[in-house]
């Protein structure tokens, strides 16, 4: 744009209010650009570590080691996280009870709510990108519709109305709609890509969760049996 519409100008002159929704979704971008990194380095690191532990895991690794491994360390989460809830608990029934029942449902019971803690931590903040994402545009719209309006309302306090009377105050009210659309658009595809990554690592949780518990209980009718 050249003269007096370029976009600076166009912002610094707009109305009072559409320079409050300007603002609002500037810092409704930043704020879910700050999470959509966060997000996307805290998934990523998830998913590199659910497979480390995996393939440690089925390396044949003895389990009490491995629990000792896991214990050391200072935050456990993830897939380890299950691991050490579901050793953990069998290791306490098993010590007080033989019945391999009872043992296996505590157990089971113990990793179920591990893995809706994970799952619960995994989606961290991306109810605030689908916020973004869905009432951007609309808050952006409701500064076009308040722009155009104060245009029109100029307009008709004149005798004789021109082009250029009114361009400056469309082209600013266009250029909130342009700032919703460049809040919602990254966020809704980080919603969906992370959406994604979550539902992935909570089927490889799950899927952990029960393989472990075969496992475990394989070993409780094991010592049930020797007993």
């Amino acid at each position: 744009m050249t003269g007096g519409l370029s976009v600076i100008d166009l912002i610094l002159h707009a109305s009072v209010v559409v320079q409050l929704v300007m603002l609002m979704l500037v810092g409704m971008s930043v704020m879910s650009w700050a999470m959509i990194i966060q997000r996307n380095k805290a998934l990523s690191i998830a998913v590199e570590e659910t497979k480390q532990f995996e393939d440690k895991f089925w390396s044949g690794i003895d389990l009490s080691k491995l629990y000792s491994e896991v214990s050391g360390k200072v935050t456990v989460t993830g897939v380890e996280a299950l691991f050490k809830a579901g050793f953990k608990e069998f290791a306490r029934l098993h010590k007080n009870s033989r019945q391999s029942a009872a043992v296996m449902e505590g157990t089971q019971r113990a990793m179920r709510v591990g893995l809706s803690r994970e799952v619960e931590r995994l989606e961290t903040h991306l109810p605030f990108l689908a916020t973004v994402g869905s009432i951007s545009p609309y808050i952006g719209l409701f500064g076009t519709v308040w722009g155009i309006m104060n245009s029109f309302i100029a307009l008709g306090a004149v005798q004789q109305a021109t082009l250029a009377m009114v361009a400056p105050g469309i082209a600013e009210a266009l250029i909130a709609t342009a700032i919703g659309l460049f809040a919602a658009i990254p966020a809704v595809i980080a919603y969906n890509k992370f959406s994604h990554k979550v539902e992935m690592l909570e089927s490889a949780y799950a899927n952990f969760v029960e393989e472990f518990a075969n496992i475990l209980h394989r070993q409780a009718m094991a010592n049930g049996e020797n007993n």
